[in-house]
């Protein structure tokens, strides 16, 4: 197993690899067979020899395997929960954030349109 750490330079099936190297160690140190994971994560035993092989697999099929292996717990770490700051919260008057919306500094801009000089 390689020691590598993973940047967004990384290409996506690098990542990919990786992640299933990495899912594939993690059974190794439970002592679990590749039959035995699948069978307790409720997927195919091909579809994990697939994610092992670092080939692209759906979300519940990782968030499966995650929590056998016993990685749900590192997700909070990866994706934090978003919380408002104390500004926002007095701005929007306790209401949460539904939708994103363009930097005011930008939108004010204004843009000069013409036609495209391409015939």
């Amino acid at each position: 197993m390689t020691n590598m750490k993973i940047t967004s330079s990384l290409s996506d099936q690098v990542i990919l690899a990786e992640i299933g190297e990495r899912i594939a160690g993690r059974r190794l140190e439970l002592r679990l067979t590749q039959a035995d994971l699948a069978k307790e994560a409720g997927i195919g035993k091909r579809t994990l020899e697939r994610v092992e092989a670092g080939k692209t697999a759906q979300a519940t099929t990782l968030i499966r395997l995650f929590r056998v292996l016993g990685l749900l717990p590192n997700l909070d770490q990866m994706l934090p929960e978003s919380k408002p700051g104390p500004i926002d919260i007095l701005k929007r008057k306790g209401k949460a954030r539904k939708r994103a919306s363009p930097d005011k500094k930008e939108s004010n801009k204004e843009e000069t349109w013409a036609w495209s000089s391409d015939g």
